[in-house]
């Protein structure tokens, strides 16, 4: 089995042993440093039980640490400074401005001064407004101070040799990046691929792995990298191939290596947390219209957080951080008002502007008129009154997942016949699980093709956008509509309106799309359910070991996962779809999806690759997943694609649950809560913990036989300690 890439602070720790051993006059200075703490972030473990005379824990003065680092640098040796929060650099200004970057060059010859101040920023985790901060605009610009971000593509170890062989220098290290692992091997996922340009501490270039040009460039510090490619990837679903470069050195920026790559681009971007003004990105885009202003086709985008402190409440936090959805809006946005390729225009033909026209839903195109004059135009471009709606654009169903060929129209969010601006919200639609809201690509009179409550396939029509208001249907003709492949049943009438005193409930948006979901479930799947009852306590016990030394908080719903993740080859028509009476396509790989509910609705995003990850590592995702669902903030891509799921449901006190086939999957596992037993061992009764592990299955695949046995196949993975064993590793 392949080994899992290491964590980006597990890369840290390694980098930082290594130096210490090829250094013996560099120190480690910080609060909280010395074993077994190892740092607030655990970056520092076991340095200070290597190298005890090296490793130093200080007292809590950001100014002092820095000047003594400092000092240290001028008498011959080297140090590292660890800013338990980059937030404090503030207090350690002062040193970093007059001491360690001026000591450089201000006594006549260039004196060296192999310093690093680690820090640690960001937010999106709750941390609040002094801790959760990106500072890395406020040292741009200081003679002689390099700044350099910490990436899952580059390895930091060359990053702080080469911080300490140009010294002084900043290491950013995003929060969020902790727990991450690196990439490597040039793989990103599925669509794509890296490649570090102008060497290890280059810049990496993500680019899709078919070769398909850039669209887009979207450059980004390592913290923002992996929105970024969640930004590519709804991007890619847009119709806008991007390419993302992250660097690795953030100030004195190279873009030599890039330069080619920006010029060729449709729209280049710099995405980062910081609050605009003063900005990296803005360092960048100054340079980069310096160099290839003629090339451009529009000004470099700056995507910035919010104006704002960072608050502590998730929700909050989520609406003022960049996040990867805001990225892939206004990145969309600008691209569509980009310029076409410069191409001299022929001498008798006028320069044309572009024009741009609808696709699809959510995806317009730019292109450059074949020719400028109105014969070639059409009607349309005689003249300005002609500016406006075009007549009939169609607004088709998007491929908005690759789990689904159609989606159920929930809602209309706008009246038929109504005008609708640009980018106005049109239509819910639900997907296999979420609910997604399609946009006018046009402006227009609405009229409707797809009534709600049918299913409209990919591609089909949902409505147009009309330049005048759509006439009434004579009598005895209706519309034409996309041809109808279901509708859901209509509600009754109320016997009679309520009264003043009646209380309602009105189902929100998520309520709505689980509604949709489970009632087809319920609809199409011949259910039944099976239970057994199982022993955990071993399994608990090695758990808390497990997270104790790896840091990470895994518990039973990340080892139920990796049970039934281990079932899959003995098993493997469980984990399938169900194509025809006859045929079940069987999954390759074991994509688990999990049931998280934050109080704001029901959402089962999926757990790639279940089989090849630690513990460890899904108990990230998991946590990952349950802020997402606090802030209602998951993509249809998170949401779709599982061949089994899991239903967790590990309160104390659960007895059992039967949860719903998520159709088209085949089975959903369910995890009761944990319950004191008494059991007999060696004839003595002794309490034990248990859990209730169950069994939804489509019985049309399979039967109850396979239902229990694979149940126990899962139980004994978690009771058994030779299993146990190889299932936590």
């Amino acid at each position: 089995m392949t080994r899992p890439a290491p964590r980006v602070v597990e890369t840290l720790n390694a980098a930082l042993h290594r130096l210490f051993e090829e250094r013996p006059s560099l120190h480690l200075l910080g609060e909280d440093v010395l074993d077994p703490y190892g740092g607030a972030f655990k970056v520092t473990r076991g340095l200070s039980t290597r190298h005890p005379d090296r490793v130093f824990g200080t007292p809590i003065s950001e100014a002092g640490i820095t000047g003594v680092a400092g000092g240290l640098a001028l008498a011959g040796d080297q140090a590292i400074v660890e800013m338990m929060f980059g937030d404090f650099a503030a207090l350690a200004f002062d040193q970093v401005l007059n001491l360690i970057s001026k000591s450089v060059t201000m006594y006549g010859d260039r004196v060296p001064m192999p310093v690093v101040v680690r820090c640690p920023v960001g937010g999106n985790r709750g941390y609040g407004p002094t801790h959760s901060q990106s500072l890395q605009k406020h040292f741009l610009g200081v003679p002689n101070l390099a700044l350099y971000e910490t990436s899952p593509f580059h390895d930091p170890y060359a990053q702080l040799a080469e911080c300490l062989d140009r010294g002084p220098a900043m290491l950013f290290e995003d929060k969020v990046l902790y727990t991450r692992r690196m990439f490597r091997e040039g793989v990103v996922d599925e669509h794509h691929g890296y490649a570090l340009l102008g060497g290890p501490t280059g810049w990496a270039h993500v680019s899709p792995v078919d070769g398909t040009s850039a669209d887009v460039v979207l450059v980004c510090p390592g913290g923002t990298a992996h929105r970024a490619l969640d930004a590519a990837r709804l991007l890619r679903a847009r119709g806008l191939t991007t390419h993302v470069l992250v660097p690795a050195r953030l100030y004195p920026p190279d873009l030599e290596p890039v330069l080619p790559l920006l010029a060729g681009a449709r729209l280049v971007a710099v995405a980062e947390e910081s609050t605009e003004g003063g900005t990296w990105g803005a360092e960048i885009a100054a340079r980069v219209h310096t160099r290839i202003w003629a090339e451009l086709r529009a000004p470099v985008l700056l995507l910035s957080s919010a104006d704002s402190v960072v608050p502590t409440a998730p929700h909050l936090e989520a609406g003022v951080l960049l996040g990867a959805e805001r990225i892939a809006e206004e990145i969309e946005a600008a691209a569509a008002r980009s310029l076409p390729p410069r191409a001299p225009a022929a001498p008798h033909v006028a320069a044309a502007g572009p024009e741009t026209v609808a696709t699809r839903a959510g995806e317009p195109q730019t292109f450059e008129p074949e020719a400028a004059g109105p014969e070639a135009a059409g009607p349309e471009a005689a003249g300005p009154e002609s500016a406006g709606p075009v007549a009939g654009v169609p607004v088709a169903v998007p491929k908005l997942n690759n789990n689904d060929t159609a989606y159920l129209v929930l809602r209309w969010l706008a009246d038929d016949g109504a005008h609708i601006g640009e980018g106005d919200p049109l239509v819910e639609v639900e997907t296999s699980k979420a609910v997604e809201e399609i946009a006018a690509p046009a402006a227009g009179y609405l009229r409707v093709r797809a009534a709600e409550g049918t299913e409209a396939g990919v591609g089909e029509l949902l409505a147009e956008l009309l330049a005048e208001p759509p006439a009434a249907p004579s009598p005895g003709t209706s519309a034409p509509t996309a041809p109808e492949r279901r509708v859901a049943a209509p509600v009754p009438a109320p016997s009679e309106e309520p009264g003043p005193a009646a209380r309602t409930h009105v189902l929100d948006r998520s309520q709505q799309g689980t509604a949709a979901v489970v009632t087809r479930a319920h609809r199409e799947v011949p259910a039944a359910f099976a239970a057994v009852e199982v022993t955990v306590d071993a399994v608990l016990a090695r758990l808390r070991t497990l997270s104790e030394e790896t840091g990470a908080e895994v518990g039973l719903p990340e080892a139920v996962v990796k049970a039934v993740a281990a079932a899959h080859p003995a098993f493997p028509h469980l984990f399938g779809t169900l194509l025809d009476e006859r045929t079940v396509r069987l999954a390759d790989t074991v994509d688990i999806g999990v049931t998280v509910d934050a109080g704001n609705g029901l959402y089962i995003p999926v757990l790639r690759d279940c089989a090849a990850r630690s513990l460890a590592d899904i108990s990230d995702d998991l946590m990952d997943f349950r802020m997402k669902a606090f802030r209602a903030e998951f993509t249809a891509g998170e949401l779709s694609g599982g061949s089994l799921s899991v239903s967790l449901n590990t309160e104390p006190g659960v007895l059992l649950v039967q949860p719903i086939v998520m159709w088209p999957q085949l089975c959903m596992v369910s995890v009761g809560g944990p319950l004191t037993r008494l059991v007999l061992t060696d004839g003595v009764p002794a309490p034990a913990t248990v859990v209730t592990l169950g069994l939804a299955y489509d019985h049309r695949v399979v039967n109850g036989r396979d239902a229990v046995a694979f149940l126990r196949a899962v139980a004994d993975a978690l009771n058994d300690s030779e299993q146990l064993v190889k299932l936590i590793g």
